[in-house]
């Protein structure tokens, strides 16, 4: 938007959050809430976007998005005055200045965006973004005059009149620059907090005669500011609920919504079928027609068109390609792959692996460092050793070997193609292809011992 400059308010401690961490950086559904409001104000496309810093500034800045200014609230004096060190950083600027909360995830681009566009065509001094609430405690609340705002009271200033009105403010408003320097230089702080708020501007504009007007959010619970963990909660299940119902009106099949947890930037393909328990959080994409059995743990990671993820497997920055399969109970580690049609079964664990298409390890395994060919058994209890105590080693098996039971290969160590390795085998050097590597005792049998055994121990035993 052309002529809207953003002055974003994250300089607050959060002191009710009982935490070390300032509240901005509280993850709401796997990220700080504060990158929920820029992702949405960035949306907007302004000329400029100012955060306000203040506690734990240095740590606030490295996860601000390129191109987000930043001013310094050295001290918190009040909103009034965090606007009044962000208005610094827009020297020049005479349009439209949105100034919101940093610790409001659920307002979306298309609530700020009508915000603009309502203060733009009722040519208002100042729009203050409202909602209407079941129980407004806690809330600065809008008191109008006639059809216009005439001025917001903070919860602890405001008579039992005034704290029976539902209407509230939700932090987030728009200011005609003109109106908002020449009312941020009367702001003053007689209230019960001694600072000086950036509702006060309300007033003393609409008391001056210019034209206050308000909002309502079309969905009052995009209100909700984070000041505790009970907050931080209630906006994390609203974020769920809202990307859940998203992703169901997509076409995919969500057993039971509250018991799934899905970030807002997982991508779902249509008729893929997830059951209740899984979290599947950062950047990963599920295709279509996959089924997620409960109780999995996908982070960043890829599983692609009509795979299946059987119950409680952790796949983390790795990819599972067409009509695989894992689990259950398998781990699927970062920079690992299973290629079409391959099975990583029931405690398997695969780390840095490639595991060919239509190859199978279903049960007991441990395959790291590894690339393993097309078409390829590994039997239970396979360990690929890749640690020397120094460093790590590859182990590489080629297309159609049959790797048998409890077999070791002490990397680095190569596996020809069509190779058999037999049960039980410690693979120490490189077999060739087509070739059969057994490396165990010859099997001796002496009858009657273990009868002539537990006779001698009965002479033994103590009565």
């Amino acid at each position: 938007m052309k002529g809207l400059a953003v002055i974003v308010l994250a300089a607050g401690l959060g002191t009710r959050m009982r935490s070390g961490v300032v509240k901005v950086l509280h993850p709401v559904a796997g990220r700080p809430m504060l990158l929920h409001t820029l992702d949405h104000l960035r949306a907007l496309k302004p000329e400029s976007i100012v955060a306000v810093l203040g506690h734990q500034a240095e740590e606030v800045s490295k996860v601000l998005p390129e191109g987000v200014l930043t001013a310094r609230q050295k001290e918190q004096l009040g909103t009034a005055h965090a606007a009044l060190c962000g208005m610094k950083k827009l020297k020049g600027f005479t349009g439209t200045v949105m100034v919101v909360s940093g610790d409001t995830p659920l307002l979306d681009t298309e609530t700020y965006r009508s915000v603009v566009s309502r203060h733009r065509k009722s040519k208002a001094d100042v729009t203050v973004l409202t909602a209407v609430l079941e129980d407004p405690a806690g809330y600065g609340r809008i008191i109008r005059d006639g059809g216009n705002v005439g001025r917001i009271v903070e919860q602890k200033d405001a008579t039992e009149a005034e704290r029976a009105v539902r209407e509230i403010n939700t932090g987030a408003y728009c200011f005609q620059t003109d109106a908002l320097n020449k009312a941020l230089k009367l702001v003053g702080s007689e209230n019960a907090q001694g600072e000086f708020y950036l509702t006060d501007v309300v007033h003393i504009t609409a008391a001056s005669g210019g034209k206050v007007t308000g909002v309502p959010a079309p969905r009052p619970e995009e209100a909700l500011g984070i000041n505790s963990r009970v907050e931080l909660a209630m906006a994390e299940s609203m974020l769920r609920k809202r990307t859940n119902e998203r992703l169901m009106a997509s076409g995919v099949t969500i057993i039971d919504p509250a018991a799934t947890y899905i970030e807002p930037g997982v991508v779902v393909g249509r008729d893929t079928v997830i059951h209740p328990g899984n979290h599947i959080t950062g950047n990963s994409i599920i295709g279509e027609r996959c089924v997620l059995m409960p109780g999995n743990v996908i982070t960043d990671s890829t599983v692609k068109d009509g795979s299946t993820i059987l119950g409680y497997s952790v796949i983390s920055r790795a990819c599972v390609d067409e009509y695989a399969s894992v689990g259950p109970f398998a781990h699927i580690r970062p920079g690992s792959r299973l290629e079409a049609g391959a099975k990583a079964g029931n405690f398997v664990e695969l780390k840095k692996a490639l595991l060919g298409a239509g190859s199978k390890a279903s049960h007991l395994s441990y395959l790291g460092d590894a690339i393993i060919g097309r078409d390829v058994n590994i039997g239970a209890g396979t360990i690929t050793c890749n640690y020397d105590g120094v460093n790590k080693h590859q182990t590489v098996i080629g297309d159609g070997v049959f790797v048998g039971s409890d077999t070791q290969f002490i990397a680095p160590v190569r596996v020809g193609r069509g190779a058999l390795i037999a049960a039980g085998t410690t693979v120490t050097r490189d077999v060739p292809e087509d070739a059969l590597a057994i490396s165990r005792t010859k099997q001796s049998v002496t009858l009657g011992w273990a009868c002539r055994k537990r006779e001698q121990l009965a002479r033994t035993k103590k009565k």
